[in-house]
């Protein structure tokens, strides 16, 4: 997940958190559960339903240990650790979305069962084959070494571990319309094919179990559900920039077969 496009101290996120709960009719003295949260924590595309979705075709248990890759907020961490009531490190590179991760951890009062980590995707600060799954939502288009980021993956889980993933990949044309959630302009732009992601999936040592494009769906169910966010509600614009715009851009590139989302679930051999 992209970090935010201006930075903050630790206290200046927790009191911009604070105001955007307090905005939506939340009171952050009682525990929140993490639905109450997830129009602002589910940064990735889908949103909570994304999340539920990916969550029955994961397989992941109670006794699981889980690595959540580019954790943003924590909203996926906060639903599986709830749900499930499995233990979940997230690995998140920026230091403000880690501030607003530990935050929103304590106000659902899951703190005891997520562990928020500063550091790279490409680099974890983990021990080999410290996780029986790990979980990945729109994050790798941030990300220009797909082979070290999946090798990485790799390593960090058990033998037989699942990796679960959604994903933008490139279309059958190029992308034109910026800036785009994950990317102010080409530069910032990563996207492979599908082709090449799952030959460098295989290559790192994945099996696939599930692999299915998902693009006609979002799309239909986002053209159903296109009202405008009320005044004060919870959301993504809490921390992100010309949201509206982003948006419009990455319907628009679903539209067109600019880009494509995937989502899969692989085990580590």
């Amino acid at each position: 997940m992209a970090g935010l496009e201006a930075h903050y101290s630790a206290r200046d996120i927790e009191a911009r958190i604070l105001a955007a709960l307090r905005a939506a009719g939340l009171n952050p003295e009682q525990r929140l559960s993490p639905e109450d949260l997830a129009a602002l924590d589910h940064f990735h595309t889908g949103g909570l339903r994304a999340s539920r979705e990916l969550l029955e075709l994961a397989q992941i248990r109670s006794e699981h240990r889980v690595l959540d890759i580019g954790a943003g907020l924590a909203g996926p961490a906060r639903m599986l650790a709830a749900a499930l009531g499995c233990r979940v490190a997230c690995l998140e590179m920026s230091p403000d979305y880690c501030a607003g991760a530990a935050l929103l951890n304590r106000l659902t009062g899951l703190d005891d069962r997520i562990e928020v980590h500063q550091g790279s995707a490409l680099d974890m600060p983990f021990a080999d084959d410290s996780f029986d799954a790990a979980w990945m939502q729109n994050v790798g288009m941030n990300i220009a070494d797909k082979r070290r980021l999946y090798g990485e993956i790799h390593r960090v889980l058990k033998p037989g571990g699942r990796f679960a993933f959604q994903e933008m990949v490139a279309g059958k044309a190029a992308t034109t319309y910026f800036p785009l959630p994950w990317a102010t302009d080409p530069a910032d732009n990563f996207l492979v094919c599908v082709e090449e992601m799952r030959s460098v999936l295989e290559g790192s040592g994945f099996i696939e179990e599930l692999f299915e494009d998902t693009s006609d769906a979002h799309l239909s169910r986002t053209a159903a559900n296109a009202a405008p966010a009320a005044p004060g509600q919870l959301g993504l614009a809490v921390f992100v920039d010309n949201l509206a715009r982003k948006a419009g851009n990455a319907r628009r590139s679903l539209e067109e077969g600019q880009v494509r989302l995937v989502r899969g679930v692989l085990r580590a051999s």
